[in-house]
């Protein structure tokens, strides 16, 4: 028998509770891949509603909604099979669910099997699994269905196998972490390996609050050969043709990008979408002359655009001329709006006006707090009277230990590197300089200081940002002891100091701002420790 099906990968980018406008955007693909000759056209998990829609699911204007406009997509399907991801209520119960529809009628539903809960994942507080595997026929083919989670269960994949399925499909909303993409590909490699089938995988792109979709939707033959991949952190939607048994090839296939690559992407495609998603007309942003600053503003500049980008310098009587100078540079090589505002006149009323209360009190970290909170005085201001969003500009690793100012530098509504450890900003400016140089050498290269009180460098209180860096891998990510970190080479007390800061500053974390996830463990959904707890890492081994 000679059997040829033409399928559409729809990788697109949605909207989380915009039911009708997701709608919409699918009727118009419909539209455009049916005249293009498309058979079956695929949209991706819980495409409907957005992913993930949380506890709007409970809602019953959210369903009633999503049942409506499902009822437009089965219309839709006169003369083109459409799969859709979408929520289902039945007996006062809600599955992650996917419809097969064609000429105007309910084919298949399939509920999600295997739903995740860990990391980011809270299915298991939202629905219930299915327990019927889904493989039907549809042009002398047999389709095999899966929603994300469930590719990864070598159960659910082998029993479609059984079915004598042709093809397996998996539809996706996978989110992005630094590894994924690479263990996505060896994951359904080994699936071929296994059972010899075609496998299509479809994703999603996109920023939603911390979580990023990446995109990276591809197909693979019967011998474990990628015959189709679409592009990373990108809209496109392609077809993709079946002779009998086997996909026919793209022409090209999508070059991949580098590891460091996909990071600076991910970050500029979060924080684009946080912001025209949430509907900011732009963003405002520190710039103090150092690299996190700059770094932040290179992936603002890159993600809406040199107008809808405000910068504004705050020096104090601590701040170099070298700072100054190099935030001016920073601002007329991207051309964006440049400003500066001195805080000392601020900073001296709030001295006059705490000085009774601060008497005979020796100066600390509370003057130098106070520098940074004046700046964010600031910053608010001209946020509240602009409209524009205040973007926070710490890593990943001044937020672990607690080395940025509550209300101060961690004032904003998104923090474009709260999962970038220290070293990785180096790697990232460095990559976004061989694009175009946008950021002086002298930046990069310099030591990281606060200026916050003469002469004073971020080595005087911490270690160097690689042992710095890799304590804190160890210890947030892969939750290894302090005698598991001693034993690989960290010195005790070093260990002991970090570990303690981390956990002292949890309350610190939990009011910062929300940023993108790039690492396997966040600060956010990923890593929920209580504020409160007296937990005695001495017993850890």
């Amino acid at each position: 028998m000679n059997r040829k099906i033409n399928i559409a990968l729809a990788q697109l980018n949605w909207l989380v509770g915009d039911i009708e406008g997701n709608c919409e955007r699918m009727l118009r693909e419909i539209k455009n891949q049916k005249l293009q000759g498309a058979d079956l056209i695929l949209f991706s998990e819980l495409s409907l509603t957005g992913y993930p829609p949380e506890d709007l699911i409970f809602r019953r204007d959210f369903n009633q909604n999503c049942n409506k406009q499902l009822n437009r997509l089965k219309v839709a399907s006169q003369n083109i099979a459409i799969v859709v991801g979408h929520i289902w209520k039945k007996n006062k119960k809600y599955y992650n669910s996917l419809s097969f529809f064609w000429q105007k009628k309910i084919i298949a539903r399939y509920f999600k099997q295997k739903l995740p809960n860990y990391g980011v994942f809270d299915e298991k507080r939202y629905f219930y699994p299915g327990h019927e595997t889904c493989v039907l026929s549809f042009k002398n083919y047999k389709l095999g269905f899966l929603i994300c989670e469930d590719i990864w269960s070598n159960e659910l994949v082998d029993i479609i196998k059984s079915k004598n399925a042709d093809i397996i499909i998996t539809i996706n909303a996978s989110p992005y972490n630094h590894k994924k993409p690479y263990l996505r590909t060896k994951l359904l490699k080994s699936h071929i390996q296994r059972i010899n089938l075609p496998i299509i995988y479809l994703n999603q792109v996109g920023g939603q609050d911390e979580l990023i979709f990446d995109g990276g939707s591809k197909v693979l033959n019967s011998h474990g050969e990628i015959t189709h991949n679409l592009t990373q952190f990108s809209e496109q939607v392609i077809q993709c043709k079946f002779n009998d048994s086997e996909p026919i090839p793209m022409t090209k296939l999508t070059k991949n990008l580098s590891p460091i690559a996909q990071v600076y992407e991910a970050l500029v495609m979060s924080t684009r979408d946080y912001i025209k998603k949430n509907r900011f007309p732009g963003v405002i942003i520190g710039l103090s002359g150092g690299i996190d600053s700059a770094l932040t503003l290179a992936i603002a500049t890159d993600a809406i655009g040199k107008d809808k980008v405000q910068a504004i310098m705050m020096p104090f009587k601590y701040t170099t001329q070298i700072s100054i100078h190099d935030a001016r540079e920073e601002a007329k090589l991207l051309d964006i709006e440049f400003t500066v505002i001195s805080i000392e006149r601020i900073y001296y009323t709030f001295i006059s006006e705490l000085s009774e209360l601060f008497t005979n009190k020796t100066p600390d970290n509370t003057e130098e707090n106070l520098q940074a909170r004046c700046r964010a005085i600031i910053l608010m201001a001209i946020s509240n009277k602009s409209g524009r969003l205040v973007l926070t500009t710490s890593n990943k690793s001044e937020l672990a230990i607690g080395y940025t100012t509550i209300y101060g530098d961690m004032a904003g509504g998104f923090a474009v590197l709260k999962d970038i450890p220290k070293m990785l900003v180096f790697q990232l400016a460095r990559y976004r300089n061989k694009i175009s140089s946008i950021i002086p050498s002298r930046v990069i290269n310099r030591q990281p200081t606060s200026e916050l009180t003469p002469g004073k460098i971020d080595l005087d209180n911490l270690p160097p940002y690689p042992v710095l860096d890799a304590i804190l891998e160890g210890y947030v990510e892969k939750d290894k002891s302090i005698n598991q970190l001693v034993k690989s080479g960290f010195d005790e007390m070093l260990v002991r100091r970090i570990i303690n800061l981390v956990n002292i500053n949890e309350y610190k974390r939990r009011q910062a701002p929300v940023g993108p996830k790039i690492t396997i463990r966040n600060f956010n959904k990923d890593r929920r420790y209580p504020i409160t707890s007296a937990f005695n890492h001495n017993y850890c081994y």
